[in-house]
């Protein structure tokens, strides 16, 4: 619990028991019934953000209204992963079981319906058998928030859904006992049954178990797909946690002690040694060092300190011992805050409802409706009760959702199956719905413009020294050291050179270089401050080479041997291969792309000129960090542009979530791709053009299923009030929107995509 600003105190709570937006709308219009309660509900993220005026309300007063509507809440920071982890799978394994037992006990029940030469004397009691668990324990999740949503005075599908599978069994049990199912005959011989269109209204020889138990299967395979999909919705956050470090060693009364870092306190003296986290925020006060810094600014040359450094807990200490003092811990370090904005973004992302469930608010009662009005107007007629029943549930069954069950997942299915094939992750149709809107793509540099890796990209020597020689030197004296920029021109003198001599004398000077004895030469590789106390003098050509590399925004170093200037060695993180072509073909789409990094401005200019970015301040904003990427995020959302973040490090973490759609890059870190809503598996930018025309492409296949799921039942609904539209007939036209709806789907294995993805299947 915190107090803001604004309205006192904000709390936050993890929900339990939503099975659709509905539930959480329902949630979110009991608490703000409150009065001085201003409650935000968030259905994918099962959360609640809540604003209240101090003196209003309490938390468990709070919670205490949520029971009341038949969910469960507590208090967010009183919630483990462990905690989420065994709730959700706990649903799935539920739903899963469920499932399974109904396909088992479904599949007998619709071959002996549909299939004449199957049946046996009166195999209908057998069928009955078989579909009362079904539709009893099977259907209960749908049952049971039917019944919750009437408590509330509310229908969502899952109220049609449950009326429809009631009525087709009810109707079907009437029949076997009350009514003529069981004159029949069988093995294929002639039904007493017309089958022609016209009215037969109080024909109670056909039973509609196979309609029951169908939809049941159908719609139990949509939600525990998705609830396998939700299970993932923590480990974003699950990671970042991840990423602290578990332990500190603190100076207490003169001696090391190790201790958990949560119990670091504000003036504690640590110990940081080479290839440790840093435990929490702080102050250098002894030692030098280069620190990782990656995890921050999402750049990976590192950062040097000594005596009076800043350094934030995390980050990654590279080289020298370091002792430092505690200066902010727990909920107030920078780590904290990063979490703390993933969260954030996440929950204040506005839910987009799904489709079926937004629409479903009218068509729901109206469907009940006109079933009541079916049934009093046949009575009213004059007509018999059993006539009057049988077009009612002929209305009901007609508008039964079972294709409507089906729009969804199987346009997710073979979409997210030809998106797998290319090496693209799709989470869920909120994306694709959010994706048909993006107009801006906004890219992170480091890692996913660049490779990420810093490469030698030139050598400018001297008229006395060759690229050889200088590569020899430098890469046998670099070969002995961690650093980035050292790795860089160690690997392109291996891959030029091939073995390297080994060196003596070793010492690295953290901020400067390093120097040691080559071949009996001495070498020394830095920045000009390592060269202030040897007198060394560096040619006006090699200075202006130094300044244009610098301005350039890459990295360059001096290579000195004997004490004299042997070449200027310039260092980069490089463009991806693919980069450019993934900047055209977005364009082609009619996107705007900008880049967006935590690098310098000179650096980013150049890297945007490379792949085709506009250069102005609106396209290239350089030296953000993590919060000021979600500002950057959300100024461009607020000035009406529908944005795509694409990442892959975890300061691009809060803005992939911030942003309309999150794109993360599979090379990248665990915490950006949860954070995502499309992943890149391969780190191809080239796939990010084809993952939205590929999403757009399955909205719209969706799309089409639920109009044509709804159209053909609607159409059908005045025919089967009117008697001329019987049961079977309304069970038969729900099966083939079904069929169309399934066959629509398969299209999208089809999509027209960029040439460079049919150039990748066409040459595998």
């Amino acid at each position: 619990m915190a107090a803001t600003k604004d309205s006192g105190v904000q709390v936050d709570l993890s929900l339990t028991g939503m099975s659709c937006n509905a539930c959480a709308a329902s949630i979110e219009k009991g608490l703000n019934k409150l009065d001085g309660v201003t409650a935000a509900v968030n259905f994918a993220t099962e959360s609640a953000r809540i604003n209240f005026a101090s003196g209003a309300t309490t938390p468990s007063a709070l919670i205490d209204t949520v029971a009341s509507l038949g969910y469960g809440a507590r208090l967010l920071a009183d919630t483990t992963p462990e905690m989420l982890d065994a709730e959700t799978n706990q649903r799935v394994t539920m739903l899963l079981t469920r499932l399974t037992v109904s396909v088992v006990l479904a599949i007998p029940v619709v071959l002996l319906s549909m299939v004449a030469n199957l049946e046996f004397r009166n195999w209908q009691w057998f069928a009955l058998a078989l579909s009362t668990p079904v539709v009893t324990w099977g259907a209960w999740p749908f049952h049971r928030a039917a019944l919750m949503n009437l408590r509330h005075r509310a229908t969502t599908m899952d109220t049609l859904i449950s009326i429809g599978i009631v009525a087709a069994t009810s109707w079907s049990v009437w029949a076997i006992i009350w009514g003529d199912a069981l004159e029949i005959t069988y093995r294929g011989s002639a039904q007493t049954m017309n089958m022609g269109l016209k009215k037969m209204a109080g024909d109670s020889s056909h039973i509609y178990l196979e309609v029951a138990v169908a939809v049941t299967v159908f719609l139990l395979a949509g939600r525990y797909f998705e609830a396998r999909a939700k299970r993932r919705a923590g480990d974003a956050l699950r990671s970042l946690l991840a990423l602290g470090a578990r332990h500190a060693t603190i100076i207490k009364n003169g001696e090391e002690q190790t201790i958990d870092a949560a119990l670091v306190r504000v003036g504690d003296v640590i110990v940081v040694r080479p290839g440790e986290i840093i435990p929490t925020d702080g102050v250098v006060e002894q030692g030098a060092s280069a620190l990782d810094d990656s995890m921050l600014t999402g750049e990976s040359v590192p950062v040097d300190v000594k005596p009076g450094s800043v350094v934030t807990g995390t980050t990654i200490n590279l080289t020298g011992r370091l002792i430092m003092r505690a200066t902010r811990v727990g909920a107030e370090t920078t780590f904290a805050q990063i979490t703390r904005l993933v969260r954030d973004a996440q929950t204040t992302k506005a839910p987009v409802q799904r489709l079926a469930d937004r629409v479903s608010g009218i068509f729901v009662p109206t469907v009940i409706g006109l079933s009541i009005a079916t049934f009093i107007g046949w009575f009213f007629v004059g007509s018999s009760t059993s006539d009057a029943f049988t077009a009612a549930v002929a209305v009901l069954i007609i508008a039964c959702p079972c294709a409507l069950g089906l729009a969804t997942p199987t346009a997710l299915m073979v979409g997210s199956g030809r998106a797998a094939q290319m090496g693209i992750v799709i989470k869920g149709v909120d994306v694709l719905q959010s994706t048909r809107r993006i107009d801006t793509v906004v890219f992170d540099k480091t890692g996913t413009i660049t490779t990420g890796v810093m490469q030698l990209v030139d050598i400018i020597c001297t008229q006395s020294s060759t690229r050889s020689e200088v590569l020899l030197y430098a890469g046998a004296l670099e070969h002995a050291s961690e650093h980035p920029v050292a790795r860089a021109i160690a690997s392109a003198a291996r891959t030029e050179l091939g073995q390297l001599p080994d060196v003596t004398d070793f010492e690295s000077s953290p901020g400067m270089g390093t120097s040691g004895v080559v071949d009996g030469h001495k070498v020394m590789v830095g920045r000009e401050s390592l060269f202030d106390k040897t007198l060394v003098i560096i040619p006006r050509d090699l200075r202006e080479a130094l300044a244009k590399a610098r301005s350039a925004g890459n990295t360059a170093v001096l290579v000195v041997v004997d004490g004299g200037v042997k070449a200027v060695c310039v260092v980069a993180d490089q463009p991806k291969v693919s980069s450019a072509d993934a900047i055209a073909e977005l364009r082609k789409l009619g996107l705007r792309p900008v880049l967006l990094t935590g690098d310098n401005q000179a650096t980013a200019i150049a890297i945007a000129q490379q792949v085709g970015i506009d250069t102005d301040e609106q396209h290239v904003i350089a030296g953000v960090l993590p919060d000021e990427k979600v500002r950057v995020v959300s100024d461009l959302q607020q000035r009406g542009y529908a944005v795509a973040m694409v990442g892959d490090g975890v300061n691009d973490a809060a803005a992939l979530a911030q942003a309309d759609v999150g794109i993360a890059m599979g090379t990248g870190t665990d915490v950006a791709m949860h954070a995502s809503d499309l992943t890149i598996v391969s780190g191809d930018l080239r796939l990010v053009a084809d993952a939205i025309l590929l999403s757009r492409a399955t909205l719209r296949t969706i799309t089409a299923n639920v109009f044509w799921a709804f159209a053909y039942n609607t159409a059908a609904i005045p025919l089967a009030a009117l008697g001329y539209l019987n049961p079977m007939w309304a069970g038969l036209a729900m099966a083939f929107s079904s069929i169309f709806v399934v066959t629509n789907s398969l299209r999208l294995r089809t999509t027209k995509l960029t040439q460079h993805t049919a150039f990748v299947h066409a040459t595998r």
